[in-house]
């Protein structure tokens, strides 16, 4: 039986959050802190490396720094909010504290990163497999339409879910044992039947994380093998460029099937896979990208050479 609305009495969320001991939580605090700073400064490293060496100004490297933008800002919805609260003995969010997380982890995290993912995909399949029509299909057109697209299907993702979120009626308690609102959670709270939305949850989530993934994986496969028929000597230049691809979606779309793909009523989310998509996932790409590749390191020598004749003139 539907409860009625009762808002006004509810305006904010517990968060349990790191459950564990003072000693514990500063050190959490501390780790953190020091992993969101990398976030923010590898992140944008990327994307002023991609801005101001004309050395990146190809479509691969546009990708990368909007796939950094969605990083940061994925990290930056949820992230400060855990470690202020890992100081605090009672961690609460407002309402619409909550719902403002939940919009922003899925738009950013959700579609927009799912569909700037795949759109990397082709242009490594473009790229690989049609090196001599790779300038004239990835045209400034291409290019500035994707990063479009990317945002549109976020949003519409995004608003799929929270639109029917947003008025849903919470009594109270309102306690969420994980360290952010996400909607798994939230859904549980609400004083009516949200049966229904639980499945649209999991369905525009879980499912399609899921066939996102696997149709990436199978993508790359045929990359390989189209490779390999062409010649055995660039199979190896073609999986070193596309490891790093697969790592990143690996590491992207890993968390979001398990939290997502399994029905809300029997699934808890697991903290820990909370926070490797909010904080660990954001930390690695920029690891992975500049890591193993020349050119974005070379381009960040330069950078810093740069900025260090600028401060010897001034």
């Amino acid at each position: 039986m539907d409860v009625p609305n009762n808002r006004s009495s509810v305006s904010e969320f517990i968060l349990l959050g790191l459950s564990t001991s003072q000693e514990i939580q500063i050190f959490f605090f501390a780790v953190f802190f020091l992993v969101y700073v990398a976030i923010i400064v590898g992140n944008l490293l990327i994307v002023i490396s991609v801005i101001v060496d004309t050395h990146l100004h190809s479509p691969m490297y546009f990708f990368l720094a909007n796939l950094s933008f969605f990083d940061l800002c994925l990290s930056s919805a949820a992230t400060p909010k855990m470690i202020a609260d890992l100081l605090r003995k009672c961690k609460t969010i407002s309402l619409w504290g909550c719902m403002a997380q939940m919009f922003f982890m899925h738009f950013f995290g959700g579609g927009s990163e799912m569909t700037l993912l795949i759109v990397m995909a082709v242009d490594r399949y473009i790229a690989i497999c049609k090196p001599l029509h790779y300038t004239s299909i990835m045209n400034h057109r291409v290019l500035t339409g994707s990063v479009l697209l990317s945002w549109v299907v976020g949003f519409v993702h995004t608003m799929s879910q929270m639109i029917f979120t947003i008025n849903l009626p919470f009594c109270g308690p309102n306690i969420l044992d994980d360290i952010f609102c996400d909607l798994p959670l939230v859904l549980k709270l609400a004083c009516t039947e949200t049966y229904v939305l639980e499945l649209l949850v999991t369905a525009d989530s879980g499912l399609l994380s899921f066939i996102c993934f696997i149709l990436l994986l199978i993508s790359y496969t045929v990359i390989l093998v189209t490779v390999r028929r062409r010649s055995s000597g660039g199979l190896s230049k073609a999986l070193s460029t596309l490891s790093a691809h697969i790592t990143v979606v690996t590491l992207f779309f890993g968390p979001c099937i398990f939290i997502y793909a399994w029905p809300v009523s029997s699934f808890s989310v697991d903290k820990f896979l909370s926070v490797f998509y909010s904080i660990i996932t954001p930390l690695l790409n920029p690891i992975i990208y500049t890591l193993r590749n020349k050119e974005m390191k070379a381009a960040m020598r330069r950078l810093r050479t740069q900025h260090v004749r600028s401060r010897q003139i001034f």
